[in-house]
């Protein structure tokens, strides 16, 4: 009897240790999101202010949560049933539902709108269901290659990019060019415009009024073309780019707008200075058109408000400077309650936050609150009384929620639990959709009454690797920045089954640069889980945010400014004393990864201090900043006519001969980011230097490799790892 017990036990531990197995490459590249992607309330949308509707895992069908049955699901109905009503009311159209479209949103309680891109005709439709009487109806219809498009306030219109040019359709089929520019340098109504920057994601804005069109015009002539060659044609192809590098000759932008009734167009009186045009923001009466004006140098912003009948400039409500950058990052937000006041967003305070100006240019007053940065704006309650937004806390770890009263100036924090929540709330906030997570916590889903903070749990997800996969220990830790005052933090994944005895290899992955923060307090840390697969592998992986990172205030991110690379390199040699201070780090065995502004930074940490990192792997990087764009690159550095010191100190193309580690580079031969000139250069500065070098290249991927090509990617990452520093641990 005691030998059957003891065989038993033998196999119920032999199935716990098949269980918890390693990840492998490709669960480790793509099962993030995926096979181990915590359970979680699928698409949720709130039908009214009762009633809350999701899908199922498969995303074929939509269930409803009414408030008034405790939040105990529905079935509403299914794609089947939307094809049926989908056949019956357009019959060109030969497309199926196999999902429920990711941009749902209800527009009644009965009625909710949609698109699907039909392949056979070429046609993004864009529709509306009726689930009271089961039909469906065409709204508007947009050419599959007109990207970018917008809806009017009605959706009587419809506006799309075709190639460079604008293109309004109405609900009676009728279409009108609104420009016919045949010269490639000149584009209009592109989100691109200013390659991104200062916040833009728009580059079209229907007017209040409905019958008017906002557009950017970008001239591009005068910027330099850049050649990206393409492999895959027989005989390889140029395909030029407009690439407006530091110091160069900029692209000239203006704002235009166009009478769908009369078909007059209006420029707006920006002037044809050498400047950025920002914050592009309609007042609610469409009598009027507010633009934030940024200087070259990017340290004076303007706010002007324009005639939208005539163009005319009226006023600059205010201005803003800075001795370092002032960066706009969105446009105005009007209070739907009070269209004579709106809110603006600076880091002028110290912390991005909301000040209240009318619409004369008189400060109201500063709606921050203590420290808290803001992440982004959840809109006002059904009085406009209160503002609602997400507020990054805890030394920019944690996302929390808050309500501020516009009038009384004071604020609330309506989350408590320490890390993040994501919120989705109901059109009149009363109530919101708390998706939390933090290091501990995968998923955890509730309801939750804005007025006492009362919640109604949801969903508890289970932690999807328990019992599947071995998963290493993730520690978040504090340091000291090189300033001897700053706190910082970093991030230490532990090898799978760590022995403080043994010694062990280090990954250190790095970013360091503007508008990225590696580390958070959610499911992960904010790691990557192919970090986990190297724990598994036997490495140490550590990662720091340093001072220039993100989401940590105006002064920890300003310190940067005019010499890229220095303070972020000091930050991460204090990482790394405090590895060299662990008895369990191989001191003979740190590496170093990073992508873009990583790969910066990875080449910058190689060639200044080789005898500490003894492999690298640069993606993307960037080697000088004179081949960097102008809106990013000279913000941080102003020209490199007026910071030459700043732009040789940073360059590593004069720095070659300092490699003597082994050192991967990896760059994507279609970038339009960092184009590939920059690995070029420094490849043939090691030449020079008689520097060996290792270099891969991605022929058709743009600035980082995406998709299936990205288990690729890691499993190169990896071998480069185990070839030259540490070889893998089973």
């Amino acid at each position: 009897m005691k030998k059957i017990h003891l065989l038993a036990l033998a196999i119920l531990s032999s199935n716990c240790l098949l269980a918890q197995r390693n990840l492998t490459i490709q669960e480790a590249t793509l099962g993030q999101y995926t096979s181990f992607a915590p359970a979680k309330i699928t698409q949720p949308s709130w039908k009214d202010a009762n009633t809350l509707t999701h899908l199922n895992a498969k995303r074929d069908s939509m269930f409803i949560r009414p408030v008034s049955t405790q939040w105990s699901s529905s079935f509403l109905l299914t794609t089947t049933d939307l094809n049926q009503a989908l056949g019956q009311s357009i019959t060109e159209a030969k497309f199926k539902v196999t999902t429920f479209p990711s941009d749902l949103v209800w527009k009644s309680e009965t009625i909710f709108a949609f698109s699907i891109v039909d392949t056979e005709s070429k046609f993004r439709w864009l529709l509306q269901y009726n689930t009271k009487d089961k039909k469906a109806e065409v709204i508007q219809k947009v050419p599959v290659q007109g990207q970018e498009y917008t809806l009017s306030r009605n959706s009587d219109y419809v506006a799309w990019l075709k190639d460079n040019n604008i293109v309004i359709g109405d609900k009676k089929g009728q279409v009108i060019e609104v420009t016919n520019d045949t010269d490639l340098a000149i584009v209009h109504g592109s989100s691109n415009t200013h390659r991104n920057e200062f916040g833009i994601n728009k580059g079209m804005w229907w007017s209040p009024k409905q019958e008017q069109l906002l557009h950017y015009s970008n001239d591009q002539s005068q910027v330099t073309d850049y050649p990206m060659t393409q492999w895959n044609p027989r005989v390889a192809e140029n395909k030029n780019i407009k690439y407006p590098m530091a110091g160069m000759t900029n692209e000239r932008v203006s704002l235009v707008i166009y009478d769908v009734y009369t078909h007059q167009k209006v420029t707006l009186q920006t002037g044809d200075a050498d400047h950025f045009l920002t914050m592009v923001t309609w007042d609610p009466s469409g009598n009027y058109v507010y633009v934030g004006i940024l200087n070259r140098e990017q340290n004076h912003l303007k706010l002007n408000k324009y005639n939208a009948a005539t163009g005319v400039f009226e006023a600059t409500l205010f201005e803003e400077k800075s001795t370092t950058y002032t960066e706009p990052s969105q446009g105005l937000i009007f209070n739907p309650s009070d269209s004579k006041t709106f809110l603006y967003l600076s880091e002028k305070g110290g912390y991005r936050q909301p000040y209240l100006y009318t619409t004369t240019g008189k400060l109201v007053q500063a709606l921050g609150h203590e420290n808290v940065i803001i992440e982004s704006i959840l809109g006002f309650d059904k009085d406009g009384k209160n503002l609602f937004y997400t507020g990054i806390t805890n030394q920019g770890l944690d996302r929390q929620v808050f309500k501020v009263n516009i009038k009384k100036a004071k604020t609330e924090q309506l989350t408590s639990r320490t890390g993040t929540h994501e919120v989705v709330f109901n059109e009149d906030k009363s109530a919101f959709l708390d998706s939390f997570s933090s290091l501990e916590v995968p998923n955890k889903v509730s309801i939750v009454q804005t007025s006492n903070q009362k919640e109604q749990e949801l969903l508890t997800a289970k932690d999807p690797y328990q019992g599947v996969i071995n998963m290493p220990k993730m520690e978040l830790v504090t340091l000291t920045a090189a300033d001897g005052k700053t706190p910082l933090n970093a991030r230490v994944i532990y090898p799978t089954n760590f022995d403080a005895s043994q010694s062990y290899p280090v990954m250190v992955y790095v970013y360091g640069g503007p508008h990225a923060q590696l580390i958070t307090n959610n499911w992960l840390g904010g790691s990557s889980l192919f970090f986990h697969y190297m724990a598994q592998q036997g490495y140490l992986v550590f990662t720091v945010d340093n001072r220039g990172s993100f989401n940590r205030g105006r002064d920890f991110e300003h310190v940067i400014h005019r010499q890229l690379g220095q303070q972020e390199m000091a930050d991460q040699m204090i990482g790394v004393n405090y590895l060299q201070s662990l008895p369990y780090v191989d001191q003979e065995k740190i590496g170093v990864y990073g992508w873009s502004f990583g790969g910066f930074m990875t080449t910058t940490l190689s060639v200044t201090h080789p005898s500490v990192f003894k492999v690298g792997v640069a993606g993307g990087p960037v080697m000088d900043w004179k081949m960097y764009e102008i809106m990013y690159g000279e913000r941080y550095m102003d020209t490199p006519q007026e910071n030459p010191e700043g732009y040789e100190r940073t360059s590593l193309l004069n720095k070659a001969a300092q490699l003597n580690n082994k050192l991967l580079i990896i760059h994507g031969a279609q970038d339009p980011v960092v184009v590939q000139q920059h690995s070029m250069q420094f490849i043939e500065a090691c030449i020079k230097a008689n520097k060996q070098v290792d270099y891969f290249l991605y022929p058709t991927h743009e600035h980082n490799v995406r998709g299936i090509d990205r288990v690729h990617l890691n499993t190169k990452i990896a071998q480069y790892f185990f070839d030259y520093l540490a070889k893998p641990r089973h």
